[in-house]
């Protein structure tokens, strides 16, 4: 499942921090307090105006995606197999890997519990997915 949110409104910047050091994944590193630039999320959003977010409703996307993600979906970029995609197919939204075998394509789920669901002419690609936020429960 997926539900909208807004459309990607340009004009106004996001700035954030961005630090010159990377962030390690393994054991910490001594802190570095340089800044590299002011980032703006808008430059990742190649086509404002095709772009719009959505948030993620279930857990079929699980463990690459969880309920209550924010994407950022663009609807100009081409589909390609490997994509994360947000299509109709019989008349509902769904967000899925796109992959194709042969000349089949499918709507594959990250979860092993949910089926795949092969493509026909009811299945249409509405937009790739650019970007998914994630953040914890902090509660």
């Amino acid at each position: 499942m997926f539900s909208f949110i807004a459309k990607h409104e340009p004009g106004s910047a996001l700035l954030l921090p961005l630090a010159l050091m990377r962030m390690r994944a393994g054991f910490p590193s001594p802190a570095e307090d340089h800044i590299d630039r002011q980032l703006d999320l808008n430059e990742f959003i190649p086509h404002p105006a095709a772009t719009f977010y959505g948030r993620l409703d279930g857990d079929s996307m699980e463990p690459v995606m969880r309920d209550g993600d924010l994407l950022v979906i663009d609807r100009a970029i081409e589909a390609k197999p490997g994509h994360v995609v947000i299509a109709i197919h019989s008349g509902d939204f769904t967000v899925k890997r796109l992959r194709q075998s042969g000349n089949r394509w499918f709507l594959s789920p990250e979860n092993p519990a949910y089926p795949e669901i092969e493509c026909n002419e009811e299945t249409e690609i509405w937009g790739v997915v650019l970007i998914n936020l994630h953040w914890p429960s902090l509660s």
